[in-house]
């Protein structure tokens, strides 16, 4: 068993070694049909939807707190586990299961670096039988709120000098040109910065190594309070892993995203780039 707990970003070659570990729950976060078509040995599979609330407009609100341990008990989760995550690749699915497991005080979790696509890149194989998890005794979970943002705390903390927004989504739905919910645009005064550019695409989808130069390229820096979206909380997942795996101290998610932002009157918005 290991003896300190895996890096947060997590290399295929790293976790080719560990795989043999007890206390390791690995957790594939791919579509069942790809997770069918092979998947990482002893991986279980976890539908991301199932970590969504699903309720309209704001379907990526979480769930219930009852609801979400009995998800995360179905996986085997207990709090000895050092889990393991990935996704086909983009980074997406399994960000958002990292985000839980900060809200729920998990610390002992692993982002594996580019996913199945970068597993396969290393030559590694993939197991085709289901793996079926054995189911752990429900936990009474608490929210961790420093994680958490509603659209009250974005209008209460926009103004202050070291808060910003990081919004995840593409550029015409920044600027209001391609309209997902009722309003187009973007909150005043958020910056944009697309999930995916965090990724290298010529690396196996691993997070770029020029990230740190990156972000502050975008004015995003680890001394800044960020609180991050998209549209319903999965692309700026992958954005809340990239700034943790800075060491970014203050970072947290806006769950709601723009499903809920763009679909209230009420909300302040702004179209086109910033000012």
């Amino acid at each position: 068993m290991s003896v300190v707990p895996l890096p947060f970003i997590m290399e295929a070659k790293e976790l080719q070694k560990e795989l043999a570990d007890t206390s390791l729950l690995l957790v594939d976060l791919c579509g069942a049909e790809k997770c069918r078509e092979g998947h990482i040995a002893g991986a279980v599979h976890l539908d991301v939807a199932l970590l969504m609330g699903g309720e309209k407009p704001a379907v990526g609100l979480l769930p219930s707190v009852e609801k979400l341990s009995e998800v995360l008990a179905n996986i085997g989760l207990t709090p000895d586990k050092q889990v393991v995550c990935y996704d086909e690749g983009d980074g997406v699915s399994a960000g958002r299961l990292i985000w839980t497991l900060d809200v729920i005080g998990h610390t002992h979790a692993s982002f594996l670096n580019g996913g199945k696509t970068a597993w396969l890149a290393e030559g590694f194989s993939l197991e085709l039988q289901e793996n079926v998890p054995s189911p752990a005794a429900l936990q009474a979970l608490t929210v961790d709120a420093r994680y958490l943002a509603t659209a009250q705390d974005i209008l209460t903390h926009q103004s202050d000098a070291d808060f910003l927004v990081w919004d995840a989504r593409s550029h015409d739905e920044y600027t209001g040109a391609k309209m997902v919910s009722a309003r187009g645009g973007h909150i005043p005064g958020a910056i944009h910065c697309e999930g995916k550019e965090v990724l290298d695409a010529e690396n196996g989808s691993r997070l770029r190594k020029d990230l740190a130069d990156f972000l502050q390229s975008k004015g995003i820096t680890p001394d800044k309070n960020i609180v991050m979206h998209c549209q319903t909380h999965r692309r700026s997942a992958l954005a809340y892993v990239a700034a943790k795996s800075l060491g970014s101290p203050r970072i947290a998610a806006y769950a709601g995203s723009w499903s809920e932002w763009g679909n209230s009157e009420n909300l302040p918005i702004h179209t086109g780039e910033n000012p």
